[in-house]
C-alpha cells in the first residue's frame, strides 16, 4: 500500500475549485488506465472506474474532486501524521483511498464501481453524480453506494434535509421624522426573529441514528435611505430537517414557527434519506468500522442514491466540522482506518 497522507498531498496540490477539476481527472485517468481489471469512462469531468467479474451484487464508491475556494492553504503540508491543505478533509483524503483501493483491489468479492465526480460543491445543476444519472444510468448503477465524504472514519448514515426559504414583510414608508404616518416593515420582523432565535431543534433516533434539525436566519435584507421609513423586509432562513419528514412537512414545520408573513417562499430544497443500512454490504461496513452508527448532520449525495431506491451511507476519513475551514486538515489514522474497512468489505463481501 501507498502512503495515503503523501498520496492525499499529491491531490491536495492539484488545483481543483469547482468547475476546475480537469487536471485532478486527468491525473486519476492516469493512474487508473493501466489497470488491467478496470473499465473506464470519462464524462465531462466525471470519471467512472468498473470492475466486470459477473459477481452477484455491486458496491458503488464514489468521491468528489472539487473544493471550494482557497483559504491560504492552497499548498499541502504534513507534519508527522497529520496533512493540511485545501480539500485534505473535504474529501481528497477519500478520494485517495477510493484511488488505491481501485489500483490494488483485484478480486473483489463484490463487483465494484469508483466514482470520481465533479462540482459537488456547487449548485445541484452542475452535479457530477446528477449528471451520470441523467447521461449515463448504467454507469451508477449498483446494489448500495457508499460516499466517501468526511465522518472521522465513521459510519455517518443518511442524512438530513436542507431547505431555504425566502419570507418578506411589507410596510408603507413614510419620513423618519414623521414615522407614524408609515409602516415600519422592518420591525414588523421582530416576532419573526424572535420566535427563530428562540428555536430549539427537534432530535430523533431513526434506526440507531440521532438526527437534530435546525432552523436558523442567514439573511436580512431591507431599508431604502437612512430618512425613509422602509416598506419592505426579507429574510432568508435555512431549514434542516430529519430524514422522518418529507419536504412537504418540513415547509409546514417552518411555517409554523414564522406564523403569518406577507410572503413565504421556499426558494430551494434537498430531500433527506433514511440511514437504509439494513443492506448486507453496508452493514459489512458498519461491522468492520465498530459497529455504530451516527445521523448525517448534513446534507450528503447519499440522498441522490436514496431518492432512487439505493441504500446508500457516508464514511470516510476527516472530520467533518473542519471541511471548509482554513485549518482543514486529515489524519493517517482516519486514512489507514477507512482503507482498512474498505479493503475488508471488498475482499470478504
Amino acid at each position: 500500500m501507498v502512503d495515503l497522507l503523501k498520496l492525499t498531498a499529491e491531490l491536495v496540490d492539484i488545483p481543483s475549485v469547482s468547475h476546475g477539476e480537469r487536471a485532478v481527472t486527468d491525473y486519476l485517468e492516469a493512474v487508473l488506465a493501466p489497470v488491467p481489471w478496470l473499465s473506464l469512462t470519462r464524462v465531462g469531468e466525471n470519471l467512472v472506474a468498473r470492475t466486470e467479474l459477473g459477481r452477484s451484487s455491486r458496491l458503488l464508491l464514489a468521491g468528489h474532486t472539487d473544493t471550494v475556494p482557497a483559504n491560504g492553504n492552497e499548498q499541502a503540508r504534513i507534519d508527522g501524521d497529520v496533512l493540511w491543505g485545501l480539500g485534505s478533509c473535504d474529501m481528497k483524503s477519500g478520494v485517495a483511498v477510493l484511488l488505491e483501493l481501485a489500483r490494488t483491489v483485484a478480486e473483489p468479492a463484490v463487483d465494484t464501481t469508483y466514482v470520481f465526480y465533479e462540482c459537488e460543491e456547487v449548485d445541484a445543476r452542475f452535479n457530477g453524480i446528477e449528471r451520470l444519472f441523467r447521461e449515463r444510468p448504467d454507469l451508477v448503477e449498483g446494489d448500495a453506494a457508499l460516499l466517501a465524504e468526511p465522518t472521522s472514519a465513521l459510519v455517518e448514515a443518511g442524512c438530513q434535509g436542507t431547505m431555504r426559504v425566502e419570507v418578506a414583510m411589507n410596510g408603507e414608508r413614510a419620513h423618519t421624522a414623521r414615522a407614524w404616518k408609515g409602516r415600519n416593515a422592518i420591525h414588523r420582523l421582530a416576532p419573526l426573529l424572535a420566535a427563530v432565535g428562540a428555536y430549539e431543534g427537534r432530535r430523533v433516533t431513526i434506526d440507531g441514528c440521532d438526527f437534530r434539525e435546525g432552523l436558523q436566519v442567514v439573511r436580512v435584507a431591507g431599508g431604502v435611505a437612512t430618512n425613509v421609513v422602509p416598506d419592505r423586509a426579507t429574510v432568508t432562513l435555512n431549514h434542516r430537517f430529519a430524514p422522518d419528514r418529507s419536504p412537504g412537512e418540513a415547509e409546514a414545520h417552518v411555517r409554523s414557527v414564522v406564523g403569518d408573513v406577507d410572503e413565504f417562499e421556499v426558494t430551494d430544497m434537498a430531500v433527506a434519506a433514511l440511514p437504509s443500512l439494513r443492506h448486507p454490504l453496508l452493514q459489512a461496513v458498519l461491522a468492520a468500522s465498530g459497529g455504530v452508527a451516527y445521523g448525517k448532520l448534513g446534507w450528503t449525495d447519499v440522498a441522490r442514491f436514496a431518492s432512487r431506491g439505493v441504500p446508500a451511507t457516508n464514511f470516510g476519513p476527516g472530520d467533518p466540522s473542519l471541511a471548509h475551514s482554513a485549518g482543514e486538515q486529515v489524519t493517517r489514522s482516519d486514512l489507514e482506518t477507512v482503507y482498512g474497512v474498505l479493503r475488508t468489505v471488498l475482499e470478504r463481501g
